[in-house]
């Protein structure tokens, strides 16, 4: 053995040595380089920014998110780790979806919502996702990917575009890359089995479980686009779950389906899905480049849902994209006015009005967008903003950090300092 060789394998093993913990799920020894302090810390950075990556949290009826919150915290309060700062909630996102950041930090989707029959089967879908945070996985996946002597990999799957530009910095993009991971077989059976065991703690019926995973089953067999796009991507069916999930549920309690309350807390998206099917029929045509389509069909769903920010926002960037900035901006302001705590609306809004030339604004708003959720747009345009108000120095700085993504803007944040400054340019990637 080399020298080199040697000391790579002597760091390994005391890596392996200080990174031996238990699994406070299943009592196995497992190695992690990730402490339960950082696990904690991590989730907490990244909840928000992630949920401003996923659509933001739905806001037409925020008594659905408490009630979530309540059947997630019952369940967490039988889990393995109840300790754990646990949150739930609910995503504007159409997708048929759920997830978990490290730390007990969950949300699910609207789209999968609408989907469930009764708080047996929600508790089904929570109960899983807690699992996955109280067993530790992403800190597995974590880990593992610094063992492969690719600890960037993970944080580094976020880094692909989206329709705002590359998300700038690390630590934002870590939450995106952590809920795109695909979960392993193990980590999927591992979190059927304790979570139908927290179920049935909570005095839930755990043949919802089962229920579950042979509709999942049956949808990846048939390929539904929504559904491969979201839950089942990352978390894989297969009749062997359902066979396992079968052989569980035998051994446990029966218990509650409360489908009543169920249907009561999800009444208004289910009231409202005619509007988001509009919705998304107008995405569609937006794809399409029939624009003025794509505007009937979102006016029509304001019309059904006027307090729904979604709406507002999808208007404002299509009339941004025929160039009629004036109503982009009142669109994009009514969006705000509904969800002040969601990126998008406020990028819309300043890069309408810096379109309009009214430059306080736009830098007021693009400012406020990044803060929330840090884009390459934002950053880019803010550039322009403070090159139309003749501060150089401020605009070079804007276009060096994005310069550093990828993509039509990192070209033109170059061109920019190649023309502004040509020794402040970004190193070659």
């Amino acid at each position: 053995m080399g020298y080199r060789a040697y000391i790579a394998s002597t760091l390994l093993a005391l890596l392996m040595v200080s990174g031996c913990t238990t699994n406070p799920v299943t009592g196995a020894s497992q190695f992690s380089l990730i402490s339960p302090e950082q696990e904690v810390s991590i989730g907490a950075k990244q909840f928000g920014p992630t949920q401003q990556t996923q659509g933001g949290q739905y806001m037409v009826d925020p008594d659905l998110t408490v009630y979530v919150n309540q059947v997630g915290q019952k369940l967490a309060a039988k889990s393995d780790r109840p300790n754990l700062p646990y949150d739930f909630v609910v995503l504007n996102n159409d997708v048929p979806n759920a997830w978990a950041l490290p730390g007990g930090k969950i949300a699910i989707n609207r789209g999968l919502l609408v989907q469930l029959e009764d708080e047996a089967q929600l508790a089904a879908v929570l109960a899983h996702e807690i699992v996955h945070a109280a067993a530790r996985h992403s800190a597995q996946q974590m880990t593992q990917g610094m063992l492969l002597g690719v600890g960037g990999q993970i944080i580094g799957m976020a880094g692909s575009q989206t329709a705002y530009g590359e998300l700038i910095g690390m630590g934002t993009q870590m939450g995106s890359a952590l809920i795109q991971a695909r979960y392993g077989r193990d980590q999927e059976l591992e979190s059927d089995y304790y979570g139908m065991t927290y179920m049935a703690r909570a005095g839930y019926e755990p043949e919802a479980a089962v229920e579950l995973q042979q509709t999942f089953v049956k949808l990846s067999e048939g390929h539904q686009g929504s559904w491969m796009d979201g839950l089942l991507a990352s978390h894989p069916p297969s009749i062997e779950r359902v066979q396992a999930n079968k052989a569980h549920a035998a051994k446990l309690t029966p218990g509650v389906r409360n489908k009543q309350a169920y249907q009561n807390a999800i009444r208004q998206a289910k009231k409202d899905q005619a509007a988001y099917d509009q919705h998304q029929k107008a995405l569609k045509a937006a794809s399409d480049k029939n624009l003025d389509q794509a505007i009937a069909l979102t006016k029509k769903s304001i019309s059904a849902q006027p307090k729904e920010p979604l709406f507002y926002t999808t208007l404002g960037q299509l009339q941004l994209e025929q160039k009629d900035y004036k109503s982009a901006l009142n669109s994009f302001t009514q969006a705000h006015k509904l969800y002040p705590e969601y990126f998008l609306p406020l990028l819309g809004s300043g890069l309408s009005a810096k379109a309009l030339k009214a430059y306080t604004r736009a830098e007021q708003d693009l400012i406020s967008s990044a803060k929330l959720l840090p884009t390459q747009s934002a950053v880019f345009y803010l550039g322009e903003v403070k090159l139309a108000q003749g501060q150089k120095d401020q605009a070079i700085a804007y276009f060096q950090q994005a310069a550093q993504g990828r993509g039509a803007l990192a070209e033109k944040s170059k061109a920019y300092l190649q023309e502004l400054a040509p020794a402040a340019q970004p190193p070659a990637q």
